[in-house]
């Protein structure tokens, strides 16, 4: 598996974790948790996110060939 789509576009923006945690008010361990794929975001903070990062959440969090 590559990169999260949410640390490679964060990197693009050149946006610590802190950084992207203070914008949508959560923690840093937060965004990690996101960006290893470690934890499911509810829909609102998904929606920050792609608000602070300037990207849709098809970009962001659309999975191809999600199987459960």
């Amino acid at each position: 598996m590559g990169l999260n789509k949410v640390k490679l576009k964060r990197m693009e923006m050149n946006l610590t974790q802190l950084e992207l945690a203070k914008e949508v008010r959560v923690t840093r361990q937060t965004i990690g948790l996101i960006e290893s794929n470690n934890y499911n975001p509810s829909l609102k903070l998904c929606i920050n996110i792609c608000r602070s990062l300037n990207a849709t959440l098809d970009e962001l969090f659309w999975e191809e060939n999600y199987v459960d």
